[in-house]
């Protein structure tokens, strides 16, 4: 079982991604509302190498020399990335041992405003940074960002990441009815996508059980509207994830990839399914073993039943 890696899982965005964890459960600058990872437990600006980055190389040369190479590896997990402050040096190690194969960061975008942040970043192919508000009242309701942190100085960061950097950026915006979703929010939000100039807009809404009880997703008329309201050609509403399809599993060892999933954010059977290339009713055997032993629970939710770690 790897420590800092998990997956490869069938990413809605970039196909099958291995994932790569670079903090503990959880550590951001951000404590948002609808996280599936939870609430954040250290909620912080500090970085510092929060995992041993030796032992992140270590495992990566590990599986990339036993498995199949995924579509691309990507830096996300149960927390910021950027808060490890030798991210850096974990990307140019990926880039110099498989230089073909490309690298994603899923950021939450709150510490571009540093310049070795973005500095750190400018070797990947594609960084997925988000913005789920444009006024400091519903960026506060919504992300409840450390003390510090004021959405001026997060636009800012953007701002500033999208004139240094050459690579893809795909702009994540998820809705939350009742929290950014008025007129107002919206128009804001349009006007500072514009001035970021992402390749990409992605609007999403919830998928899984959020940190906080009775959210509700937005539907898809909803984002519709939203897209037809904004009047971009760049926007695309995320679409179901991507399938397997008749790929096998890329892992032999499911116990363990079960576990090292779920530790970072509950999944269903399905999600399970999927992830691990496995038939439902095989994947069903291994949870009804790792709940009898203690190591997993469900939990039902609003759209299903989720398994989570058992703590």
């Amino acid at each position: 079982m790897y420590s800092y890696l998990f997956g490869p899982v069938p990413s809605r965005r970039l196909g099958m991604s291995l994932g790569v964890d670079l903090v503990p459960h959880k550590v951001c600058s951000l404590n948002c509302v609808y996280c599936e990872c939870g609430r954040t437990t250290n909620l912080t600006l500090e970085r510092k190498e929060y995992v041993p980055c030796r032992e992140v190389t270590s495992e990566l040369a590990d599986f990339m020399k036993n498995n199949p190479a995924p579509d691309y590896i990507t830096f996300s997990g149960s927390g910021e990335p950027a808060l490890n402050s030798r991210i850096g040096e974990v990307l140019r190690f990926i880039k110099s041992s498989w230089p073909k194969l490309p690298v994603a960061v899923l950021t939450n975008g709150t510490l571009f405003f540093m310049k070795e942040v973005r500095e750190e970043l400018l070797p990947a192919d594609l960084v997925l940074p988000s913005l789920d508000a444009a006024s400091d009242k519903a960026f506060r309701r919504i992300n409840r960002p450390f003390k510090s942190l004021n959405i001026e100085q997060y636009i800012e960061g953007l701002i500033s990441f999208r004139k240094e950097y050459g690579g893809r950026i795909w702009l994540e915006v998820l809705i939350i009815p009742g929290y950014n979703d008025s007129r107002s929010e919206l128009e804001l939000l349009h006007e500072a996508i514009r001035k970021i100039s992402p390749d990409l807009v992605q609007l999403n809404t919830l998928d899984r059980p959020g940190a906080v009880e009775g959210l509700k997703p937005a539907s898809r008329e909803m984002l519709e509207d939203i897209v037809r309201f904004w009047e971009m050609d760049n926007v695309e509403i995320i679409a179901a994830p991507a399938s397997r399809r008749e790929k096998k599993s890329y892992r032999p060892d499911t116990e363990s990839a079960i576990l090292e999933t779920v530790s970072r954010r509950p999944c269903t059977l399905e999600d399970l399914s999927e992830i691990l290339g496995l038939h439902i009713n095989e994947v069903n055997k291994y949870l009804d073993v790792l709940e009898e032993e203690g190591k997993i629970e469900p939990v039902r939710e609003q759209r299903g039943l989720f398994y989570k770690l058992k703590k």
